[in-house]
């Protein structure tokens, strides 16, 4: 849910009427078609793109139908990382997307992406999830450890939104005429797919966290865990390891009113950039979509995004203090 509503957020500013379902229909064909033309183009960022839409699908699809979207998928994302192999974003793709494919081999994947970016603890995910299915508490606590060595806890979503955007844009003579026919509506597509193909599920870190007895070394690995996501490059990232320092801390002392205060002004900052960032005027969304698009290419985090937009429209970057 909060997923959900953090993605309607960030979204905000480029809201559309909502689209009946005869036109849902219809995009999902759309999209499609242009996976299947992204795909046959031979740079990264096309076949990234097209492992990406290849992924999505359709709303409604057979369990079969989507095992073997996964798989082609991950075909896509592979060839697009022999191609870039020293690209976070797509070695990510592929591993986020082998991870919901059968007969993927998650290890390759894993180690591939460790090796690209060695920094990032957000590349034990998958291999953590994994850990858990099969209830194997030691491993789990050696991959909570190898993450708290981490420095960062990215999913690449600025960079990624930015490479789908030129991907599209690049291909947009052979793609379906309505689809993401305008700057626009390439962002909007591309923040879209971004969320749905890049942003994992973070049950496996929650979980192993909530297991954590209230003194020992997975209770540390935890809160140094937790303070890497706070200054990860997705705000989601960010409530949860909130969420998580919050858990593991002692109740209404100063860590966690510091804590909560964070959370509070990252909370307005969004709301207010992508209010602020609202055009009134139609025919501003475009110049609007290009503007934020730019900031995108310049800062890989999505907070110092909306803080470059409050800075533009001369807006506080904290909360005025009768709303704390």
């Amino acid at each position: 849910m909060l997923k959900r509503c953090l993605t309607l957020l960030v979204l905000l500013i480029f809201a559309h009427v909502p689209i009946a379902s005869a036109e849902m229909d219809a995009y999902a064909e759309w999209r499609s078609e242009a996976a299947r033309v992204l795909a046959a183009r031979s740079d990264s960022a096309s076949l990234a793109t097209a492992a990406a839409l290849t992924y999505l699908g359709p709303p409604s699809r057979s369990k079969a139908e989507s095992a073997k979207a996964a798989s082609a998928a991950v075909e896509y994302a592979a060839k697009a990382t022999d191609l870039a192999p020293d690209n976070p974003a797509i070695g990510w793709l592929r591993l986020h997307l082998c991870a919901h494919a059968t007969a993927c081999d998650l290890k390759d994947a894993a180690t591939t992406m460790r090796w690209v970016d060695a920094d990032n603890a957000a590349a034990w995910l998958p291999t953590l999830a994994s850990a858990q299915r099969d209830r194997d508490t030691t491993e789990v606590d050696r991959i909570l450890t190898d993450m708290t060595q981490g420095k960062r806890f990215d999913f690449y979503g600025n960079r990624a939104t930015v490479m789908m955007f030129d991907a599209l844009k690049r291909a947009r003579p052979a793609l379906p005429k309505h689809y993401a026919d305008s700057d626009l509506a390439r962002l909007n597509e591309a923040l879209n797919v971004t969320s749905a193909a890049f942003m994992p599920s973070f049950s496996p870190v929650i979980n192993a966290c909530r297991e954590t007895a209230a003194d020992g070394e997975r209770r540390e690995s935890c809160l140094k865990l937790s303070k890497i996501m706070q200054k990860a490059d997705a705000v989601m990232t960010q409530l949860v390891g909130f969420a998580i320092e919050r858990r593991l801390t002692a109740v209404d002392t100063r860590e966690q009113r510091a804590l909560a205060e964070r959370r509070r002004v990252l909370e307005w900052r969004v709301a207010s950039a992508n209010g602020a960032d609202t055009p009134l005027l139609p025919w501003l969304r475009n110049a609007r979509a290009r503007s934020r698009l730019a900031k995108m290419r310049a800062l890989p985090r999505e907070e110092d995004v909306y803080i470059a937009l409050l800075r533009e429209h001369g807006m506080p970057l904290d909360p005025p203090e009768d709303r704390r």
